[in-house]
């Protein structure tokens, strides 16, 4: 058994995916904020099922496979991970009733492969980094018949995470630019679907981590070396086929930030907002944090929380001061 074949994605397929996903997942809110003088829009889907964002994309691969009649129960789903899309597809299995089993790299953090286990997922650590985890689950599939889950790079399941650029925009119509972190590129194939000619895209990645912005240099996708503070969530080795189309297709502005900039952002999302971001969903708020991205005076940004599968105790204890950042009473969502 194969992944589907890679393609492109449109706003139909997020508009489709919104349609099947509705009541089994949450609108999060869109909360107003001030950073260093500019006002933005933080979009909270840490505070989606199962804290983060690709709760969306596996119920819509799930439902979307359940409807086509390819989901046995028994037999379940299958999916790698660093350890966030592991926990949302366990969390969505579970709901329908299906079986799933989840391979994570030994080196996933403890936090999140508790969490799988209070899912009630099979958990199976293999080998040091995603790519490793991967190669493993899909062996698994080709022994099982279990469904294939890919943690970014399927359309079912970036159509399910565009819909959050759906509701951003339905919220905030006057918002003209979206941030976002990228590993593989799931979450920003689908905003970049969604919101094609109606606001541009900040593809946010470590430095140590630069899928998008090698696969840019290169004109193709290539391997980068996986390291960093936000390895465990954006430690995918290449972008996605599906996100690299999406590049050509409507090119974003691709930063980088450092691994300092991200633990920098992450404090802080925790001592102005007691928002309590992994680092990986820091890096999109540390662009701006660290005047990495700029925005104009013409810009609406809306930056995307979106994950919170962390250990509280690394959160730094705030510093002597106030800081510069003030939330607003704004809240849309």
């Amino acid at each position: 058994m194969s992944n589907p074949p890679n393609v492109d994605i449109r706003r139909e397929d997020v508009l489709e995916a919104r349609r099947r996903i509705t009541g089994y997942v949450r609108r999060t809110p869109l909360l107003g904020a001030e950073v260093a003088g500019i006002r933005l829009w933080l979009k909270c889907e840490f505070m989606q099922h199962a804290g983060v964002f690709k709760t969306r994309g596996a119920f819509n691969r799930q439902l979307s496979a359940r409807e086509r009649g390819e989901l046995d129960p028994a037999t379940g789903i299958v999916v790698a991970s660093g350890g966030n899309a592991g926990l949302a597809n366990a969390y969505a299995a579970r709901q329908l009733g299906v079986k799933a089993t989840v391979f994570v790299p030994v080196t996933a953090p403890q936090v999140k492969v508790d969490r799988l286990a209070e899912y009630g997922a099979e958990v199976r650590q293999i080998g040091s980094e995603y790519a490793e985890a991967y190669e493993a689950a899909r062996d698994y599939e080709s022994a099982t018949g279990a469904l294939f889950c890919h943690a970014y790079d399927q359309a079912e399941i970036c159509a399910g995470a565009g819909t959050i650029a759906e509701e951003i925009l339905e919220d905030a119509p006057d918002v003209t630019t979206i941030v976002v972190a990228v590993g593989g590129g799931g979450l920003f194939s689908g905003l970049s679907a969604a919101a094609e000619g109606r606001a541009g895209i900040v593809a946010v990645e470590p430095q140590r981590i630069p899928t998008m912005h090698a696969a840019l240099a290169a004109g193709t996708p290539v391997d980068v070396e996986v390291s960093g503070v936000a390895a465990d969530s954006l430690g995918a080795r290449r972008i996605g086929d599906i996100a690299f189309t999406r590049t050509v297709a409507a090119p974003p502005r691709s930063v980088l930030v450092s691994d300092q900039e991200i633990v920098d952002a992450r404090n802080e999302l925790w001592q102005s907002f007691r928002i309590p971001a992994e680092y990986g969903a820091a890096a999109a708020y540390a662009a701006i944090a660290s005047a990495t991205y700029q925005p104009t005076r013409e810009e609406s940004v809306a930056v995307i929380i979106c994950g919170a599968n962390t250990d509280l105790t690394t959160i730094a204890r705030p510093p002597s001061g106030d800081t510069a950042r003030t939330e607003t009473t704004s809240e849309r969502g």
